[in-house]
C-alpha cells in the first residue's frame, strides 16, 4: 500500500496517509465538492483497514470544516475504528486552539457520535 498525500489549498485540508498508520487532516475543509476531494481517501482507508499498522494515530487539526465536510469526516473515522475488528488500536487527536470552543464542541460530538475516546489537545 502506498502512501497518500494531499497538499492543501485555500478550502481544502492537506492530508497524509501512510501504510504505517499515520492518518492525518489539517487545515480549512470548505470544499464545493466535499465528496469529490475526500473520495481518494475513502478509497485509501478502505484498502488500510484490510491490513492496518498495529497503532492507526488519526490527527484531526481543523480550523475550520462545513457540514459536507463534517459528515464525511464522520463516514471516515467510522471506517478507522474497523481496525478494532483486527485487533489493532486507532487513537483518534483532535486538536484545537485555545479558545475555539466551536471546533472543540465539534470534536466532542464527532467523539459521541463515534462512541469512541478522542484525546482533546489544545494547541497554544
Amino acid at each position: 500500500m502506498e502512501e497518500l498525500r494531499i497538499k492543501p489549498t485555500r478550502n481544502t485540508p492537506e492530508i497524509i496517509l501512510t501504510p504505517e498508520g499515520q492518518i492525518v487532516i489539517k487545515g480549512r475543509s470548505i470544499s464545493e465538492n466535499a465528496n469529490g476531494f475526500f473520495a481518494p481517501v475513502d478509497i485509501w482507508i478502505t484498502n488500510y483497514v484490510k491490513t492496518p499498522a498495529k497503532v492507526t494515530r488519526v490527527d484531526l487539526n481543523l480550523e475550520y470544516f462545513n457540514s459536507a465536510s463534517a459528515k464525511i469526516l464522520i463516514y471516515l473515522l467510522q471506517k478507522v475504528t474497523l481496525v478494532s475488528l483486527k485487533n489493532k488500536k486507532a487513537i483518534i487527536n483532535w486538536y484545537f486552539e485555545d479558545g475555539d470552543d466551536d471546533i472543540l464542541e465539534r470534536g466532542q460530538f464527532f467523539a459521541s457520535v463515534l462512541k469512541m475516546e478522542f484525546n482533546f489537545i489544545k494547541i497554544f
